[in-house]
């Protein structure tokens, strides 16, 4: 079976296209390459003894994405990721957010319908939830106003889904995940954004290596036990591993309905401030942060039922936040040695 990744150069994509080769799948990558690296290819071939076929192209442009599913042998699905994803910088570059998001899936969208490819996993996200009413949350939770641009992309991308599945027979799974962390076991991939993180546990990396000089904690004034916002934390490989369920979900038939939602998460909610404990216990290392004021577009607190996906889906996150942290340590060191 042949499958789509589309952002597999980025966090997320280049783990769960690790995952896809280790179950047989022949993998291609779509990527412009805005937020990651071309010789994350070259890792994921040193991990999995295979190359994936890679190519560089932007799917937000409609000309070239129209070229490049012309161009394309069978693809029997397509996990979608190419996105822009950083609330805080959705804030302040909205336009950017909603063209870029919103035209990449429709083009994506479009070559599927033309090129009768069937299945397709989306990457959706937790904050499709806004500030919740009740915790945890679950599929059948009100989908609220969103708190970002970004948030509110996953939310409209969602229903456009939703729409041309029953237009056009697509099957879909949309993957609502909670916070990504961690890094792959051979430290050769990780969590590695150009310039300056907007994510909580590279931020913390950077600056127990030294490329940081101070950790900013967004507030601690918050009805939490610490007043720091609570996350619910997963390791990245468990969620790439979803990812391939998924998939098989989808070309076995096993799917429940054309569109299936499911939460992927831990179930737990960990502060700013536990996860830098964690950290710190882990590695050795103490942290420098300061605490200032809260970040626009950030929700207070949010953590996962995800008993729906493990019943439904047989999946299940297995990694400690312990475990996440240092494997996250292992690759920021892992980086420093390369230089």
């Amino acid at each position: 079976m042949r499958i789509l990744v589309t952002g597999g150069t980025g966090y997320i994509g280049s783990h769960t296209v690790v995952e896809l080769m280790e179950q047989g799948y022949e993998v291609v990558i779509a990527d412009n390459l805005s937020n990651s690296h071309a010789e994350v290819v070259d890792r994921i071939a040193e991990i999995c003894g295979r190359r994936p076929e890679f190519c560089k192209i932007d799917l937000a442009a409609r000309d070239e994405t129209r070229d490049f599913f012309a161009a394309q042998q069978k693809l029997d699905g397509i996990i979608h990721f190419a996105a822009f994803k950083a609330v805080g910088e959705s804030m302040l570059e909205p336009l950017r957010y909603y063209r870029n998001n919103l035209d990449s899936l429709l083009n994506v969208l479009e070559g599927m319908k033309e090129h009768h490819i069937p299945n397709l996993v989306f990457s959706s996200s937790c904050t499709v939830y806004g500030q919740p009413d009740e915790l945890p949350v679950r599929e059948t939770s009100p989908v609220k106003e969103a708190w970002s641009p970004y948030g509110n992309t996953k939310q409209m991308s969602e229903q456009i889904l939703r729409f041309t599945v029953e237009a056009h027979g697509l099957k879909t799974i949309a993957l609502r995940y909670f916070n990504p962390i961690g890094a792959h076991a051979s430290a050769l991939i990780g969590e590695l954004p150009l310039g300056v993180p907007n994510n909580l546990v590279p931020f913390i990396t950077q600056t127990a290596i030294g490329l940081r000089p101070v950790l900013n904690v967004f507030g601690n004034d918050y009805d939490t036990p610490d007043g720091t916002a609570i996350r619910d934390y997963i390791h990245v490989v468990d969620l790439a591993k979803a990812h391939v369920v998924a998939v098989d979900r989808m070309i076995s038939g096993a799917s429940a309905s054309p569109f299936e939602i499911f939460n992927l998460g831990t179930g737990n909610g960990f502060s700013v401030l536990e996860v830098i404990h964690s950290f710190e216990k882990v590695s050795g290392e103490k942290l420098n942060y300061r605490i200032v004021d809260r970040r626009p577009g950030d929700v207070e607190k949010v953590w996962a039922d995800t008993s729906y996906a493990n019943r439904e889906l047989g999946w299940k996150a297995g990694k400690s936040l312990d475990e996440m942290m240092l494997s996250a340590w292992n690759w920021e060191k892992a980086l420093a040695n390369k230089k």
